[in-house]
């Protein structure tokens, strides 16, 4: 019996062999090169089908200086704006044709984020996301690598970074104005945790709306995107329902334990208290009742964070930092009612 011999994988000369052709003109096809004629660009191709060739990403890379990676760093992806923001990051850059490298930290600051960032460019990525909610995290950005591009996500940043993020005021404005226009005299906030720029820019908006329309603003209740602090501040507003007639609420699972107090302590939504939540989670439409609330597109926020990274790659060059402002959507159900 003979021995089992391990074939040698294919390298571009193979192709070249079974093409007929130049080694230089199977690396111009695989380099999408407009100077090959179809029926060249065909042969080869399935010359590279047939041997089941694969190229070596690290010597093109050596060649052309791209490695057509982009590094990302994330942290708690267990939380759905975050997990959700990298998913529609990772599909952005994959259509474009880059490989993704993920750090996702426990813990998000700035020495967490600097050791990410140079962990990814030690890699040689041609460029970084970082999703930055935390100001912690964005003000890691002033310590990005000279010359390396990359664009800040879910943060906006006062330096010299592009960034790309949900407009929140404006979403937390839809829905205390929502409220509002029902008829409600005022509209009470369950908040994210402080440090959170989303958590912020939705304490401006309903700010904003109520200071708008003349209102008075009420107290506020802290959570922290769980819906156990959800629940621990529906306990509280349950024993104020006759005060109480309106609430926005700055995540959906918040919202969550929200309704489970409100269900326990016999308070009912939406007769007795309106409820909007934010970012429209999946669930969110079998929530009982159905939960009006704020959508966030987390695949364009995806697909322009990438856009902008891919032009500062392609530019080679510095070029002016990019502000882009994805808008949120109202969407209505059954947990909201007139007054």
């Amino acid at each position: 019996m003979r021995p089992n011999v391990d074939r040698r994988p294919p390298v571009m000369a193979d192709v070249a062999r079974l093409a007929g052709v130049s080694h230089q003109t199977v690396s111009r096809v695989l380099n999408d090169h407009p100077n090959v004629r179809a029926e060249t660009r065909t042969r080869v191709m399935r010359a590279i089908d047939q041997l089941g060739y694969r190229r070596n990403l690290v010597a093109r890379a050596l060649v052309t200086k791209h490695s057509r990676t982009l590094g990302v760093v994330s942290f708690d992806t267990t939380l759905y704006g975050p997990a959700s923001t990298v998913y529609g990051i990772e599909q952005a850059a994959r259509d474009a044709g880059y490989f993704v490298s993920i750090v996702s930290l426990r813990t998000i600051d700035r020495a967490g984020v600097n050791d990410a960032i140079g962990y990814l460019a030690e890699q040689g990525v041609d460029g970084i996301v970082v999703v930055a909610p935390q100001r912690s995290a964005a003000r890691a950005l002033d310590d990005l690598p000279a010359g390396m591009p990359a664009v800040a996500v879910e943060g906006w940043h006062q330096g010299e970074v592009s960034a790309v993020s949900v407009d929140q005021v404006e979403g937390a404005r839809l829905a205390a104005s929502h409220l509002l226009e029902l008829g409600h005299e005022t509209v009470w906030h369950i908040s994210g945790p402080a440090d959170w720029l989303e958590a912020e820019g939705r304490i401006e908006g309903w700010r904003a709306a109520l200071t708008a329309a003349g209102r008075p603003i009420p107290g506020m209740l802290t959570g922290d995107w769980s819906p156990r602090s959800g629940y621990r501040a529906g306990k509280e507003l349950a024993a104020m329902a006759g005060d109480v007639t309106a609430v926005f609420v700055a995540n959906d699972q918040m919202a969550l334990g929200l309704l489970r107090a409100f269900t326990e302590e016999g308070v009912k939504v939406p007769e007795q208290i309106s409820i909007v939540g934010f970012d429209d989670i999946p669930e969110s439409e079998f929530f009982s009742p159905p939960l009006t609330t704020i959508r966030q597109d987390f695949g364009a926020v995806g697909r322009r964070s990438i856009d902008v990274l891919l032009r500062q790659i392609e530019s080679g060059e510095g070029l002016p930092h990019e502000r882009l402002v994805v808008p949120p959507q109202f969407v209505l159900r059954g947990s909201t009612a007139a007054r």
